[in-house]
């Protein structure tokens, strides 16, 4: 028999849900029979998974050590990550943190490292039945602000937010040219699956997406500027290609980029990725979970090399009259 308290992180979700997570290589089939025979109770009465839990229930399993250990997975021992990531916003349910360039969103091979190893790392314990994941993704050479769920309550509400675009993501990139007012662009991105690239195009083909991006200069050299951009729809490279499709490539991007001006900034500053940086996160004002992020603004750092290009070229913080 095993008898546990449902958590703060593991309330708000049916029975069902949880048991599956806890016995993770149980046939459902086996979880419902479980509980029509009552080997499984809830608050020491029959239940029939889909009551929604609450912190502090008690869960019983009348089964023995033998089944139980049975259909659990083997968890894995997690490879120590050593990263050491800024926080820029934590409490009880959200975790935010700067990410640095060159540094995954998500694993893409196993031996990888990742943000989200690094959230798993931080939170997740043996008896944790819920596990802490990162909400929303960054390319692997754009840093600044990302957002994890480290409960229910977070990982439901930071989806349902950036999913409705109800968090205002802001970007500062350094781009070719001179920009001397700001502007919203709309279009389509159609993504070439061969190359791994998208298309900006003004007219709707077969396949395309719909974007949204507005942008406002905050200082202008001779060379480039310092753009604040706000990504009104995200998709998958977006903001490189938007900008790139109006004349003003990103400094540093060679897939989408201006490849004499990326050499020679290469050659002066050691560039050799996309500067660009998630600098802020504006939450709504009004929130029905997660309150205690009601109407924040979350800030993030640009990496050193942005801010030492930045300076280099000229480019200050004060906004073009």
């Amino acid at each position: 028999m095993r008898e546990f308290n449902v958590t703060k992180n593991e309330a708000g979700q049916r029975l069902d849900k949880l048991l599956g997570k806890y016995l993770d290589a149980a046939p459902k089939s086996f979880l419902y029979k479980m509980l029509r025979k009552k080997n499984i109770k809830l608050n020491n009465k029959k239940a029939d998974g889909k009551e929604i839990l609450r912190e502090g229930d008690v869960i019983t399993l009348y089964l023995a050590e033998d089944t139980i250990k049975e259909f659990q997975k083997e968890k894995k021992k997690r490879k120590k990550t050593n990263l050491k990531l800024e926080h820029l916003y934590e409490d009880e349910n959200v975790l935010i943190l700067n990410k640095p360039a060159g540094l995954l969103s998500q694993k893409a091979k196993s031996e990888d490292l990742s943000v989200n190893d690094y959230v798993l790392e931080y939170y997740e314990k043996p008896e944790m039945m819920l596990k802490p994941s990162i909400c929303n993704r960054l390319d692997r050479n754009t840093s600044g602000a990302i957002v994890a769920g480290i409960s229910l309550e977070g990982l439901q509400t930071m989806a349902d937010l950036l999913k409705t675009r109800s968090v205002h993501k802001y970007y500062l990139t350094i781009v070719k040219g001179q920009v001397e007012s700001g502007k919203r662009i709309k279009g389509y991105l159609h993504k070439n699956e061969r190359t791994n690239t998208v298309v900006f195009s003004k007219n709707k083909r077969s396949g395309a997406v719909w974007i949204e991006t507005q942008y406002e200069p905050i200082s202008v050299c001779e060379e480039a500027t310092l753009l604040k951009v706000w990504l009104i729809t995200g998709r998958t490279h977006q903001i490189r290609s938007h900008l790139a499709s109006i004349g003003h490539p990103i400094a540093g991007d060679y897939k989408y980029g201006d490849r004499k001006w990326n050499d020679s900034l290469k050659k002066r500053y050691g560039l050799s990725y996309q500067l660009l940086h998630s600098s802020e996160l504006v939450f709504p004002d009004h929130m029905e979970r997660c309150r205690q992020l009601a109407g924040k603004t979350i800030k993030a750092e640009p990496p050193d090399l942005f801010s030492r290009i930045q300076s280099s070229l000229g480019l200050g913080g004060e906004a073009v009259r």
